[in-house]
C-alpha cells in the first residue's frame, strides 16, 4: 500500500518521530489532542513509555477485533500473524491484512506482530526497515522477544535456537 495514499484517507493525520522514522496515525480513532498522541510518542522514542494511555475507538468487525489483540501485545514482545489468527478463530492472511489496515499505528503496535518466517511487511510509512527500528528500539532493554509458540526469530534466520 502507498503510505502516501494512505495518508490522504485519514481524517485527522498525525505525523510522529519514532525511532527509524516517522509515523501517520489517524487522530480520528484516539480520543485525545494531537499534542498528548506526540507527547506520549516522544516518550516512546525516549524510552520512558512502553505503553500509550489513550483511548482508541476500534472499527467495527475483524479489522477491530485484530487491532484489540495487537493492543494486547506487551511492551517487546512479538506474536505472529498465526498466533494471532489462532487467538481470533481465523487465518493469518485476513489478519495480516487487517493488521495494514491499522490507522494508528505504535498506538496499536502492529509492529509487533510478524511472520513465522521472519519479519514480515509493514504497512506504515518506512515498511519492514521502520518496523525493524521499533522492534529493536523495544529490545534494547534486554526486553524478552517471544514468538508465542513459533519456533522462529524474527530476523528470518530459521530456528531461535540455531547457533551462528
Amino acid at each position: 500500500m502507498d503510505p502516501t495514499a494512505k495518508r490522504a484517507e485519514y481524517d485527522d493525520p498525525v505525523t510522529v518521530a519514532v525511532p527509524g522514522g516517522r509515523l501517520t496515525l489517524d487522530a480520528s480513532y484516539v480520543d485525545g489532542e494531537a499534542d498528548e498522541i506526540r507527547r506520549q510518542a516522544r516518550e516512546y522514542r525516549e524510552g520512558t513509555r512502553t505503553a500509550f494511555d489513550l483511548d482508541v475507538r476500534y472499527p467495527d468487525g475483524f479489522t477491530g477485533r485484530v487491532m484489540g489483540a495487537m493492543a494486547a501485545i506487551p511492551y517487546g514482545e512479538t506474536r505472529t500473524y498465526g498466533d494471532l489468527a489462532d487467538d481470533l478463530d481465523n487465518a493469518p492472511q485476513p489478519v495480516g491484512a487487517a493488521c495494514g489496515r491499522n490507522p494508528v499505528p505504535l498506538v496499536v503496535p502492529c509492529h509487533r506482530v510478524v511472520a513465522a518466517d521472519g519479519l514480515g511487511g509493514f504497512s506504515a510509512d518506512g515498511g519492514p526497515e521502520l518496523k525493524r527500528h521499533l522492534l529493536d528500539h523495544e529490545r534494547s532493554d534486554s526486553v524478552q522477544v517471544t514468538l508465542g509458540d513459533a519456533d522462529t526469530d524474527v530476523d528470518g534466520g530459521g530456528d531461535a535456537d540455531a547457533q551462528p
